[in-house]
């Protein structure tokens, strides 16, 4: 490296999809376990959620998160707004995760438009912008608040979920 060049920590130089998956499975080895109680039916009482990324690797992060929090179950992966908005009104999902940019209508306009059919679902916004950066209708489009992409963890999702 030449002198006066700052290297960059590893986790500056990844996709925001590796970093969670890294983190995931760097919990999941110091847990015991993280598997529910058994019962008839495992996903009940769980918090149903819907996955929306346009991104492949972020929506398998973003699984990987989900089943490491208790008492949260993915229930479907859309990949654009369109779809989001179909399987919202099809599944029920209690919560959604929904990104900003997406192929054809924006997170934020399916966001607008899931809240408006249904307010009893709760959506979190989750992008790679700063929070000063998001753009002004992610504030105003009914979201119950915005994670950026590299600190969504198990833990922040539950937090999210109560608040």
């Amino acid at each position: 490296m030449s002198e006066g060049v700052l290297a960059l920590p590893e986790h500056h130089r990844l996709p925001p999809w590796e970093v969670i998956r890294r983190r995931a499975n760097m919990t999941l080895a110091m847990s015991h376990t993280n598997a529910v109680a058994p019962a008839d039916d495992p996903t009940a009482g769980d918090v149903t959620v819907l996955i929306v990324d346009d991104q492949a690797p972020f929506r398998s992060a973003a699984r990987t998160v989900v089943a490491m929090a208790s008492g949260f179950t993915v229930i479907g992966e859309a990949e654009t707004g369109e779809q989001a908005i179909s399987m919202a009104d099809d599944l029920h999902p209690a919560l959604i995760l929904m990104d900003i940019n997406l192929p054809g209508i924006s997170g934020i306009e399916a966001t607008r438009r899931i809240i408006a059919a249904n307010g009893t679902t709760k959506v979190i916004l989750l992008s790679t912008y700063t929070a000063d950066d998001l753009p002004a209708d992610a504030r105003t489009c009914g979201a119950a608040d915005y994670v950026h992409k590299e600190d969504f963890s198990p833990t922040l999702l539950a937090e999210l979920w109560r608040s």
